[in-house]
This record gives C-alpha cells, structure tokens and sequence, in this order.
C-alpha cells in the first residue's frame, strides 16, 4: 500500500483513487489564446485571453470544466455508460468524444510521429519551472525528514510530442544491507555503486495494474468480455459468499468488495495460491464501497489468461510493448539487465513477508514474486522514456507512431469516472483520477495516472496535453525511510507551473501562488460610488482543490470588517454566466479566462473597499488563481482602472505577485 508501512510490501497505492478523468485524447477542445478574451466592460478595452494553447484542451465537449455548462460531465458520463450497460454502448455515448472523429493529435499519431527531446520553449513550456521540477525532485535526495526518500530518481516530464525534461540522479544501487533494529545500513563501496541514469530500468509496481487494463479494455473491444458481466462468467471458481455479484467493472474500480490482499507468499504452490483466491469472500456488498485491493487486478490477470489462452506476460508483450515499440517494458528481466535496473528493498522480516536480502533485478512485491513474478497487480518492469511512450499513445486516442492498441473511445473508458458513488475516489477503468495527493496541482478533472509503491508514479493531463513520470526507488534499502508521496507533489507542482497562463494582453496578472496553506488579498483603495449601476469588474482564473481552498471576493466598509460581495463569471468561450451568491468559487475553472462582473448597488453613495481573497486551508493547491484588468465603473465615469499607473500603485497585495506565467 503506498505511502503506508506494512508487513508485506502492497504493489501501489492503498488510498485515494483519483477525481473525475479527462479526454484521453487531446483535440476536445482548444484554449483560443489569439481570440477567447475574458473582456471587460466598454472603458476596459484590454481583456484577458486564455491559456496557452501549445496543446489541445479541454475547452469545450464531454470534459469542459468538469461541471459547468451545458456539456456532458465526466461524472455524468459514467452514470450514463453504467446505465446503458457500459462498453457495449461506449461507441454511441460519447458526444464530442477526443479523437473520436479524427482530431489533430490523433491524426498526427497515425502519420507515424513519435516522442522527440526539444527545448521548453518548443514545448510551449516555462524553462524555469521545468528546471525547478528538477531541482524539488533532487531535493529528497536528502532527508526527507530524517533519511532520504529515495536513493535515486528519474524524472520525466513532456508536452505534446516533446519531451523537455529527462534527468536522472542520485543512485540506482548504494545500499547492501539494513538493520532494522538499530536502522543502519551498510552501503556499497563507492566503486561498487551504481549511479542513476536516464534509462535506468525500474520496478514499477502498481503501475503494472494500468497495462492489465488496459489489456482488459483490449478484450472488451473484441467482445471478448464485458464491462458489467459477473467475474464467475469467465471464472466460474469465482463464487462464493457474495462474489457471484462481483462484475468486471468493478474489479477495475476496486469496488468489488474485496479485502486489500491475500498472504499468496505463504502458499508453496500454484493450487494453494489459486485456493487462497478463490476462498476470499468479499468484506462488503460488491458496489457499495471503494477499496483498493491488489485482489481485483489479480482476479482480473486470471480471466484474461482464461479467455485469451495466454500468459499475461504473453499478453503484455503482444497487445501493448511490441506494437508501441517499449522494449524495456517486461515482466521478469533477465539478468543481463540487472546492472541497468535499480535495486529495491533489503527484504527480512518484519518489515516483509518474505527473506530475500536485497531484491535487485527480481520484482519487489512478496505476492508478484509468489506468483512467478507474473501478476496483475505488479511485477511489470520499464523505463521512464517507455512510461512516456504509453502516455503519449493515451494522450493520442489508442495510437503511437502509426501503431493503434486502442480506440479513442475505449481510451475514453479508460478515463471515465465510474465511481461517481463515492466522491473523492473517482476512478476509470483500472486509471486513478484527479487526486492532488500525488498528482499535486497537475490534478484537473481530466487528468489520470497511477503510483507504485516501489516510488513510482505516472500523470497524464489532456487538459494542457501534458505528462509526468516520477521513477524513484523510495523502498531502497527499507519500506519504513519514507512515506506518503511528497516528491510527486513537489515535482507536479512545480510541473504545473510549467505551463504557463497567458493574458490576451501579453502581460502579467495578479497570481495568488500555490504555498500550500497559503493566503493573500489583493485591496483596491477606497472608492465612493455615485449609483448603484457601479459595477466591478475583472479577467479570473482559478484552480483551487475542492473543499480546500478557494477565491473571495470581499467588500468592506471601513477595511476592518469584511463581507461576501456576490459576483457572476463567464466563460470567454461563452455560454451562460454562473452565479456565485457566496461571493467564492472553487475548484477547476477550465484552463480558461472568465469574465467577473459585481454589481456595487448595496454601495451607492459610501464609500466602499473591494478585495480578492485566496485561501489554501489544505496539505495541497491547485495551480492558483490569476486576476487580471480590474476595473470599477459607472455609466457616467471610471472610478479604478489597474492598467491606469496612479490606479495601480494604489493596489496593495499581500500574498498575491505580479506573474507573466
């Protein structure tokens, strides 16, 4: 279970799923930075534009905004393809479906292009936030509080068909044994040490479950299985105490019911192993719960193998690492490859099921081991650049240098939030999604990935069309040095920052930051209004985690008391305004710019003072919240205008800078 201690090393995340997912192809949607401006009234001519559209978007279709608008939200959409019976419909429910009919990205992928290295710029990225993603992911080589996160790590990180950042550092192999009593370590010679590289090969843990999902989501394309069919139809061992009502689909979201594991380690033999399975009864009514459990995916190894006749590691090579061309993807690696794989954990117990010593070149987790080192839940080792490979073929609807694993609109599966039952573990088939506890403020509505628990972790955000590989051997020399996912969120948050937020002008707007905790206001002087036709208003943009973080706008008196000033915003793409009668929004605006508008009736004839408020309660941010050309305004004269010089400096910002990103 990742980020938890226990006896025997999970293959990934034990917690949080993640929130509702994206387009899986980019082309649902493009932020038109030369035209979509969030305008202002007529005595504010400048407006502000919408993100950098370097890449396709989510800016209108199923995925806009994840909430707002006329459109089919994610979360909806999973209710939908669960009501019309899932995968068999898929093709037929996906309005404006990414990819669906062809777009850009996907087109590109078939005429044959593939990753490149570039610059930041050829990115459409930020330079100086993409070297800091670096610089936070070095940061844990050191203590993290007391000892190292991880003995070493490659960071990945890409937009488009570029990858502008491939770094390695630290050490694949440095530790030869550890003591748990006295917590000391006996590391390698220098000479004998093996240090990090940019191909170095990792065990990547639970995001094995993403590939036997995919596989999954392969076989439902042929019709070959079914998303809502019972387990027992392909297995029919699969029964007992209540896992008769188990479905496929619910294997995949890990809402079958099931405990976390099973011991397999302890069974000497294959039939012990399967007889361990199949005695499991589920701790919960199948559909009412969400628990991660490495059961599901092993459960689900067994059905493929049974429906398709062959081994699952067959099946990884066959459907999915041979077309894409990711030969450094596999289970069980040879020994040639052992000097070029990055060591894991000093295995005794307690810490482990199991007394290895240090596990190098084998798979870490004690069941995966168990089991042949062939599993559904772990056991699958790779490389970064291959991780990226699989992310840009996600990203491109199914397809990779002219080779197709998947439709778009099964990609879409893959993406689709069907535990809408249980908010805050939204999860696709097999992909976790929008979760900030390790995606950090790259977690959008449509962003989806995975962790491991050997210290790995993938991010994939159609949004910005943007990606993130973190592979770090955090368990190396011992499970109990680190926990929970601070270098994922370190590195995603300062990945997000990346992609830089443009102003139709060109030129900076007001930027609340993204400190986690954080506040700030940002007070106009005191202004007198004549009528009550005076009206604020302003360009905003926000990403706020839900529940933990959020943007005022405040009004006061006398600068001392302070109350909600309602306001309505709308989308610079159109549609029709929302009303925030609380005076905050939250959450995820879309990427794009807004229009605010406050009516100032309650003010007429006082004296009034305005404020933008931003407040991070929470461990984590989204990418923040901009302010642009802010403007208060009656028919008969301009009380404030920022882009006035004497108006400006009379702005006073606590918290809130100045940014051009």
């Amino acid at each position: 279970m990742d980020g938890v201690t226990g006896a025997v090393g999970n293959g990934g995340a034990a917690s949080a799923a993640t929130g509702a997912g994206g387009a899986a192809s980019a082309g649902t949607g493009t932020d038109d930075a030369a035209s979509a401006g969030a305008g202002t009234d007529d005595a504010a001519s400048a407006g502000a534009g919408t993100d950098d559209a370097a890449s396709a978007g989510a800016g209108t279709g199923a995925g806009a905004a994840g909430s707002r608008g006329g459109g089919l939200s994610r979360r909806r959409l999973g209710a939908r393809l669960l009501a019309l019976g899932g995968v068999l419909v898929l093709h037929a429910a996906l309005p404006g479906s990414a990819g669906a009919a062809g777009g850009p990205a996907e087109r590109r992928a078939l005429q044959g292009l593939r990753l490149r290295y570039g610059s930041a710029r050829q990115a459409g990225l930020l330079d100086a936030h993409l070297e800091g993603a670096a610089e936070e992911a070095r940061r844990f080589l050191g203590p993290s509080p007391e000892h190292p996160y991880y003995a070493g790590a490659v960071v990945l990180a890409g937009r488009g068909r570029t990858i502008a950042l491939h770094r390695a550092m630290g050490h694949a192999v440095r530790y030869a044994e550890y003591d748990g009593r006295t917590d000391r370590v006996r590391e390698f010679p220098e000479s004998e040490r093996i240090a990090m590289a940019e191909d170095t090969v990792f065990d990547l843990a639970s995001l094995t479950k993403l590939f036997t999902s995919i596989l999954a989501v392969q076989q439902m394309e042929r019709g070959r299985l079914e998303l809502e069919a019972p387990v027992f139809r392909y297995l029919p061992e699969f029964t007992g105490g209540g896992k008769e009502a188990v479905t496929v689909r619910q294997l995949l979201t890990h809402t079958s019911g099931l405990r976390s594991w099973a011991p397999f380690y302890q069974q000497p033999t294959r039939e012990g192993q399967l007889r361990l399975l199949w005695s499991v009864r589920p701790q919960d009514t199948p559909g009412t719960v969400y628990r991660y459990s490495d059961l599901n995916l092993i459960s689900l190894q067994l059905l493929l193998e049974r429906i398709t006749g062959r081994t699952l590691d067959v099946l990884l090579h066959d459907e999915i690492t041979a077309p894409l061309g990711m030969h450094r993807t596999r289970y069980n690696p040879p020994l040639s490859w052992r000097r070029i794989t990055a060591a894991t954990e000093v295995q005794r117990p307690p810490w482990s099921g199991l007394d290895r010593g240090l596990v190098w070149g084998e798979v870490h987790d004690e069941n995966a081991y168990a089991l042949g080192g062939v599993a559904g839940h772990a056991g699958v080792f790779g490389t970064a650049w291959d991780l990226a490979v699989l992310a840009r073929t996600l990203l491109d609807g199914g397809v990779y240098a002219g080779r197709r694993i998947l439709r778009p609109a099964s990609v879409e599966l893959l993406f689709t939030d069907y535990n809408t039952a249980f908010p805050g573990d939204d999860h696709g088939l097999g992909f976790e999604l929008y979760q900030h506890w390790y995606m950090g403020s790259m977690a959008t509505p449509h962003s989806a990935g995975h962790t491991g628990f050997t210290g790995t972790s993938i991010v994939l955000d159609p949004s910005t069309d943007t990606f993130l590989i973190l592979l770090g051997n955090s368990v190396h020399p011992v499970r109990t040095w680190r926990a929970g996912s601070a270098p994922r969120v370190a590195v995603g948050n300062r990945f997000a920052r990346a992609v830089p937020v443009r102003t139709r002008h060109g030129g900076p707007a007001w930027f609340s930051g993204i400190t986690p905790g954080g506040s700030g206001t940002l007070t106009l002087p005191p202004l007198t209004p004549a009528t009550g036709t005076a009206r604020l208003r302003c360009a905003v943009w926000w990403d706020t985690v839900p529940g933990e973080g959020a943007f005022h706008l405040e009004a006061s008196a006398d600068g001392e008391t302070w109350e909600p000033l309602p306001f309505s915003t709308l989308r610079s793409t159109g549609g029709t305004p929302e009303q925030w009668p609380a005076g905050s929004a939250s959450g995820w605006s879309g990427r794009i710019w807004h229009r605010l508008e406050a009516p100032l009736t309650a003010w007429a004839g006082r004296e009034v003072r305005l404020r933008f408020r931003h407040a991070a309660t929470g461990r984590y941010v989204g990418r923040g919240v901009y302010v642009d050309v802010v403007r208060v305004a009656e028919p008969a004269r301009l009380l404030f205008a920022e882009d006035r010089p004497r108006d400006a400096a009379l702005i006073e910002a606590v918290g809130w800078t100045r940014s051009a990103d």
